[in-house]
């Protein structure tokens, strides 16, 4: 199950009390002061894990507290340190303050850490409190008490290209033939209910990953349809590949239309989204004459600022596959 967002709660641990005690032994009269200090508590740390993909293990457990650290003892001995609690996390999670919105932290790279809460320091026991004029202090300080907040975190999948496309054009078959990636394949829109990673593997030790992302509709960017909920995760990607399905602009009265639709609901969403490199394909050329094949290559894409790579492809006949892998590659790098 694939889950973007979770909300829970963490609690650092609370320091050990400082202790009071006196040392007592024979043959030793008035001994002084020898309570110990209280250990630290533990820290609540997030780690960025590249082998998690979703944030379901929130779904089942909302708290997490880390352990608290051991109140010091006599003979100056300091109580032990709390254990920190380490919560793994999929690389692209963003964390936030739950109660304001604030950003607390973004981890991208694996092994990235976080720490969210910090441990409360231990008390001083009365060792530290003794003087010329207070030769047998009787009283130690207190542990601190650990940080507890809400926490929301918001998962933007990482990847190199971003396959983006209506409904049925295309874009889980392509992904299917490209990588390993096994999404769910129908002949009816909105089969694609959560986004899909793959991993293509390109020439001898060269690799890049594509994110299919569910197909968007006009007007997504206000929220109908699916594409409000996923269009956060082409954010993370370095480049676009709009996917148009040849089997119906040959019918349009407008040959860019599709392509317009989806630019148009990147923009709404968000401008920056277009400052991405950005490649476009005919998908489906196998169902299509070649005489509608001819009409595709005097579509324009008018309006767009910079030039754009247009390529005809085919992903169960394999035609143009290889060349759209060089495109896809010279484009992330």
């Amino acid at each position: 199950m694939f889950i973007d967002s979770a909300r829970i709660s963490v609690k650092s641990g609370d320091g050990g009390n400082g202790c009071i005690s006196f040392r007592r032994e024979k043959y030793v009269p008035k001994g002084g002061p020898n309570g110990g200090d209280g250990g630290k508590g533990g820290n609540v740390i997030f780690k960025a894990d590249n082998s998690l993909s979703t944030l379901i293990d929130f779904r089942y457990k909302r708290n997490y507290k880390a352990q608290n650290g051991k109140h010091g003892m006599g003979g100056d001995k300091t109580g032990k340190n709390g254990d920190d609690i380490i919560i793994r996390v999929p690389c692209g999670s963003i964390f936030k303050d739950a109660n304001t919105g604030y950003i607390l932290a973004d981890l991208i790279s694996n092994g990235e850490e976080y720490i969210a809460a910090k441990g409360g320091k231990g008390g001083k026991g009365n060792s530290h409190f003794a003087t010329a004029t207070n030769q047998t202090p009787r009283y130690a300080e207190d542990g601190q008490k650990g940080e507890e907040l809400e926490i929301e975190i918001e998962l933007k999948l990482l990847a190199d290209i971003g396959l983006v496309g209506l409904p049925n054009a295309g874009k889980s078959t392509l992904i299917s033939k490209i990588s390993a990636a096994k999404p769910k394949i129908a002949d009816y829109p909105f089969t694609t209910l959560i986004p899909n990673l793959g991993i293509v593997r390109y020439k001898d030790f060269q690799s890049f990953v594509v994110a299919d992302i569910p197909g968007l509709i006009e007007v997504a960017h206000l929220g109908k349809g699916l594409g409000l909920k996923f269009l956060k995760h082409i954010e993370r990607t370095k480049a676009l590949l709009f996917l148009v399905d040849s089997t119906l602009i040959p019918f349009k009265e407008n040959k860019s239309e599709d392509f317009d639709i989806l630019y148009n609901e990147l923009k709404g969403y968000d401008e920056k989204l277009l400052d991405k490199p950005k490649m476009i394909c005919f998908t489906k050329i196998d169902a299509i004459t070649d005489k509608q094949k001819k009409e595709l290559s005097k579509v324009k894409f008018g309006g767009k600022k910079e030039k754009i790579t247009v390529l005809k492809i085919s992903a169960i006949s394999g035609e143009n596959l290889k060349k759209l892998l060089d495109e896809l590659w010279m484009l992330i790098n």
